[in-house]
């Protein structure tokens, strides 16, 4: 059975990993362990454990336990003492308070979810995501910098993790055991670069002999990743990996969402354009129709659902499958 691991954070990894568990595949999701805001960061500050927001994410979308359990993890309280926080995150955060290990957590929460593959922190360190602005401006913490409107305009100069954070074991050993290594799609500077921040994983990813996708974004972020085409995420990710040419393969999108859907999405971005020139090194260039039909509901209290433009966990999972 191919080993697959999936790189990233946030709501964009979901649906790679929902479609790929309905496949013979070994999966592990290296999960993004940097956020700071939310449920997420109130709980990391009062308790003391590392952010479960993303790990929980990728539990649910790893789960056969059925609708119930992953509405009860995905809950979100909207009033009362617990107003803003996560079912799931407080039970991740009690879990790993009780065992002392969140490794010992998501083996729980796992079991009771019924997960099909393994769910893996990219660093068991507490650390920030700090990001220098080339006009000197620097920014503490990845909810801060996903709340600042003005990084396209100035540019980022230099990201790293403060203090510095040692890649986790099982992260490193289900990078030099993969088959395939998927990276995306997910915001850019909040959920995809964090990871190759951490000590010895951008080393593990380049050493790999595992097959390098790049799934690129459907949609730009506005303030964040204005006007960029699939090349420069792609060029952004390898600068900081520190070796061009590393993907082996980019998937990206070739169907246009509805000129209604972009309206709607015009105040938090544009669609990511594609332009083959743009790639300085030869690779694998997939372009298909990815796109998910009709239009996500933002479910009050659901953060799974927040994008009205989303890829399609089925047409996604059926080109990596083929790789």
């Amino acid at each position: 059975m191919k080993k697959v691991v999936t790189i990233g954070g946030g709501t964009g990894r979901f649906p790679v990993l929902l479609g790929l568990k309905r496949y013979p595949v070994e999966l592990s999701a290296i999960v993004t362990m940097f956020d700071d805001g939310g449920s997420t960061g109130r709980l990391r500050d009062e308790l003391g454990v590392l952010p479960p927001g993303d790990l929980r994410q990728s539990l649910i979308a790893l789960g056969e336990s059925g609708t119930l359990m992953r509405k009860l993890f995905s809950h979100r309280y909207q009033n009362g003492g617990l107003e803003g926080h996560n079912f799931g995150n407080i039970f991740i955060s009690t879990l790993e308070k009780i065992s002392g290990s969140i490794d010992k957590a998501l083996e729980i929460v796992g079991t009771i979810l019924n997960i099909k593959g393994k769910v893996i922190p990219v660093t068991l360190d507490t650390a920030e995501l700090v990001t220098e602005l080339k006009n000197g401006k620097v920014i503490t913490g990845e909810d801060a910098l996903g709340e600042y409107q003005l990084v396209s305009k100035f540019g980022v100069k230099k990201m790293s993790l403060k203090p510095k954070a040692k890649i986790h074991p099982k992260a490193l050993a289900a990078l030099k055991e993969a088959d395939v290594i998927i990276v995306g799609p997910g915001d850019l500077y909040t959920s995809l670069i964090p990871n190759f921040l951490v000590q010895g994983f951008s080393e593990a990813f380049v050493k790999s002999k595992a097959r390098k996708v790049y799934v690129a974004n459907l949609m730009n972020r506005h303030g964040h990743t204005d006007d960029f085409t699939v090349a420069d995420y792609v060029r952004a990710l390898e600068a900081t990996i520190g070796k061009e040419g590393v993907f082996d393969t980019v998937v990206y999108n070739t169907k246009m969402p509805s000129a209604t859907l972009i309206k709607k999405y015009a105040d938090e971005g544009t669609p990511v354009r594609f332009d083959k020139n743009a790639f300085a090194h030869p690779r694998k260039y997939i372009g298909v129709d990815v796109l998910a039909d009709g239009v996500a509901k933002k479910a009050k209290g659901d953060v799974l659902q927040r994008s009205f433009i989303r890829h399609s966990p089925q047409k996604l999972a059926k080109v990596l499958a083929k790789l």
